[in-house]
């Protein structure tokens, strides 16, 4: 094992980020693209001799210790990295918040009274407020990228299928993704390269394009607050004209259809999670707080008849994408609807924030898609982050865009 240190009880206790640790649970390997460095892994992630919660104390009590590693963490700990913690998450990450009635709420470090976002929550709590520089999430409806918004880091969402879920807690197997959350650009491209099992980059951060266009997708821009619109806009602008790229402007799909998308988004996630969980909630009757108790009866009582839609939806999303996009062009919008909710805001405010997340986020959960959150915009001192999508398999192009976004952050006011 490479010498690694080990974050301190008092660093991990202050972003209230993990549940297992900080210790060795997983030694990296002596060489590789990630040697000396130290990760922490959400609880959805096999680690070997680990018992996993799934953000839930009745699933860890139910729970053995995983006989090997997950896919995923193998990968990392081949590639030298050292597993120091279990990261919390919300429960079986059913929800988008990072709140967790068990296990209490990782700290936003841009403001304690918000949420971190979810459900990788403890995963964005460590990366944001400096326990790691990597952490290993997941993303099935927005997991991953909505927590690096609302925490202002770096997060993929990687391409549906690319990166085993093997050794997984799933949700919704049609939409679940391996996510990676970062401090930089350059250190996302890093880890997450590993995971698809992709060389390392070969150039230094720099700001020649890796794209040839920006599309901002206004139709999809309009689902967020308007404050928000209007500065993850400039922030496009802002990337185009430092990449020395053009920024375009399309109608992704219209209000209408954005609506179809988030009901056949829903059609499919609801139905999908009662088939993955419906035995073990009936047998366990476990204890879920208010909203995840609720999501998860909505699924219970979910028909299948509407399953379809989302495979429809998914040939409309992958045939707006190809109308918008020329090559080596990414589509662009909002990664949330608004900057982080405070921790105390209400149910139906925050109902009405997760719908029109959802509507955003769910467009990459369709089409099967890659999607980076970039932390380059700000509403009132609070992170929001640039979502840009590319086409299935184009993760490497989005990992390029957030390794320039390094050395134009450094001389550019993004957030002004």
């Amino acid at each position: 094992m490479s010498t690694v240190n080990l974050p301190s009880a008092d660093d991990a206790a202050a972003t209230g980020a993990l549940r297992v640790g900080p210790a060795v649970l997983a030694a990296g390997a002596a060489t590789g693209p990630l040697a000396g460095t130290v990760t922490v892994t959400k609880d959805l992630f096999d680690v070997a001799g680990q018992r996993i919660a799934a953000g839930n104390p009745d699933w860890l009590e139910d729970a053995e210790p995983a006989a090997a590693n997950a896919v995923a963490v193998q990968r990392w700990v081949d590639a030298g990295a050292t597993v120091v913690g279990i990261s919390h998450t919300d429960e079986l990450a059913f929800s988008l918040s990072g709140t967790n009635v068990h296990y209490g709420t990782p700290r936003n470090p841009h403001d304690p009274e918000r949420i971190p976002g979810g459900s990788s929550s403890g995963s964005v709590a460590a990366v944001a407020g400096g326990l790691v520089d990597y952490a290993l999430a997941t993303d099935t409806g927005g997991s991953t990228r909505v927590p690096a918004s609302y925490s202002g880091v770096f997060g993929i969402r990687t391409t549906h299928g690319r990166v085993p879920m093997a050794g997984v807690v799933p949700l919704a197997p049609r939409f679940d993704t391996v996510g990676v959350l970062a401090s930089t650009g350059a250190m996302l491209e890093r880890a997450t390269r590993v995971l698809l099992g992709t060389p390392a980059a070969q150039t230094d951060a720099s700001t020649a394009a890796p794209v040839t266009r920006i599309v901002l997708a206004d139709d999809v821009l309009a689902l967020a607050d308007p404050d928000t619109a209007d500065a993850v806009a400039a922030a496009v602008r802002r990337l185009g004209e430092d990449l020395d790229v053009d920024v375009a402007n399309t109608e992704l799909a219209g209000p209408q259809l954005l609506g179809d998308w988030r009901a056949a988004f829903m059609a499919r996630q609801m139905p999908e999670i009662w088939q993955t969980h419906g035995a073990w909630v009936t047998r366990r009757n476990p204890s879920f707080g208010p909203g995840v108790a609720t999501r998860m009866n909505d699924a219970r009582n979910a028909s299948r008849d509407g399953m379809h839609l989302a495979d429809d939806a998914r040939v409309e999303v992958l045939a707006g994408l190809d109308a918008a996009l020329p090559e080596g062009a990414v589509l662009a919008f909002a990664a949330a609807s608004g900057p982080a909710p405070r921790v105390d805001l209400d149910a139906a405010a925050k109902g009405s924030l997760r719908g029109r997340t959802i509507a955003m986020t769910c467009i990459a959960g369709l089409g099967g898609l890659p999607a980076v959150s970039l932390p380059l915009a700000e509403v009132d001192g609070l992170p929001v982050g640039v979502c840009l999508v590319a086409r299935p398999g184009e993760d490497e192009l989005l990992l390029a865009v957030a390794r320039a976004v390094d050395a134009l952050v450094a001389h550019a006011e993004y957030a002004a």
